[in-house]
């Protein structure tokens, strides 16, 4: 027991309780190749506090560990070239992170070196130089949630901003990712469609479309929803109290095909296992105002421990960081106590662990505080 425990703090609401130690090595700097072939940490027994183990398979597993009639829900968004390098008119160098856009081609960006960029300083981006193409973009406004800038880009008329950024921009890999020989394709799901995240939905990237396709056969069906990996999934939980910590909204799409999917596997018995915390806040999130809707707008729907789940039944994820708003969405699914503890033994059994690393999957007699009949 630790001396908040005795101090009788409540942990689940508590910034500290949300706190491991990680070795550094098992920060994953590449995938899995296959995708499927990474290790899937599986809990599938109920938390009585003398639960089994987890058990480790591989990810293919799913094949077998699944039933027909469950269906996955996936996020379909797809990473853009959101890291981009210029200058200014002195030829200061300039490097700047998209993050989403407000308006047509006005978009919210960090920008480094931050403090020197005033209203109206224009940033330059070259393209190819062989064409003397190039990007223009303009300080139009501060932003004080984030520290970031508004930046209005002059591109070609009737285009958008997202389809000239392959010859200006890269796509960008989270800071603890810094040794990596990964390609962009490795940092796409296999299903990406939808433009405009910076940053992937990494619970989608073990699957393979060979694995798609005998999931299917097998009467595993699949759905998806849109929601654009922003600034918020990586925000870290600054407050001691994480009630009062305030999520970053999302741009999310549920569409009436899926929501009528998600209908007709309940009434047939089957499972709603959404794939990754993306697709965890985007139904939840349009499960808000009642029962499950189609829903197309922003939410900022936090979830943490003492959640009262309205859709979602099990999840595949990947392995959050400490002190996180993915974590303590996890824990709210399983129980904080006992995730850690299932990190903890990930962690001895040498689990690869972050964007690149490998996966878990919480079944639905796994989970608290969820509706599963």
């Amino acid at each position: 027991m630790s001396d908040l425990e005795i101090q009788g703090v409540d942990l689940d609401r508590s910034l500290s309780g949300y706190d491991y130690e990680l070795p550094p090595e098992l920060i994953a700097q590449n995938p899995a190749v296959p995708r499927d072939s990474s290790r899937l940490l599986v809990i599938d027994s109920p938390n009585t506090g003398e639960e089994k183990p987890a058990l480790n398979h591989i990810f293919r597993d799913l094949l077998n560990i699944l039933k027909p009639g469950d269906l996955l829900v996936m996020n379909n968004t797809k990473v853009i070239p959101a890291r981009l390098y210029g200058h200014k008119s002195t030829g200061a160098e300039v490097e700047v992170l998209l993050l989403e856009e407000r308006q047509d081609n006005c978009w919210l960006a960090l920008v480094k070196p931050g403090k020197h960029f005033k209203l109206g300083t224009e940033i330059i981006f070259d393209g190819d130089k062989t064409l003397g193409t190039e990007l223009v973009a303009t300080v139009i406004e501060r932003d004080e949630a984030t520290g970031g800038r508004l930046l209005q880009f002059d591109v070609p008329e009737n285009q958008s901003l997202v389809q000239v950024l392959e010859k200006f921009g890269e796509i960008p890999l989270p800071p603890y990712i810094n040794a990596s020989s990964s390609t962009d394709e490795q940092y796409q799901t296999v299903y990406a469609q939808a433009q405009g995240a910076i940053a992937a939905p990494t619970a989608g990237l073990h699957f393979t479309p060979e694995l798609l396709q005998k999931l299917s056969d097998r009467g595993i069906d699949q759905a998806f929803v849109t929601l654009h990996v922003g600034v918020g999934t990586f925000r870290p939980v600054e407050v001691e109290d994480v009630t009062t910590h305030e999520m970053h909204a999302e741009w999310i799409e549920v569409s009436n095909t899926t929501v009528e999917q998600i209908r007709a596997t309940k009434a047939a018995g089957g499972r709603i296992i959404a794939v990754g915390t993306t697709v965890v806040r985007a139904l939840e999130g349009a499960a808000q105002f009642g029962d499950l809707q189609p829903y197309v707008g922003k939410v900022n729907l936090f979830i943490y421990p003492g959640y009262q789940w309205q859709v979602v039944e099990g999840l595949i994820t990947n392995f959050h960081l400490p002190r996180s708003s993915l974590l303590m969405l996890v824990s709210a699914l399983i129980g904080r106590e006992r995730l850690l503890k299932i990190y903890q033994q990930a962690i001895a059994s040498q689990y690869r662990f972050y964007s690149f690393g490998d996966a878990m999957l919480i079944l639905p007699e796994a989970t608290i505080n969820v509706d599963n009949g």
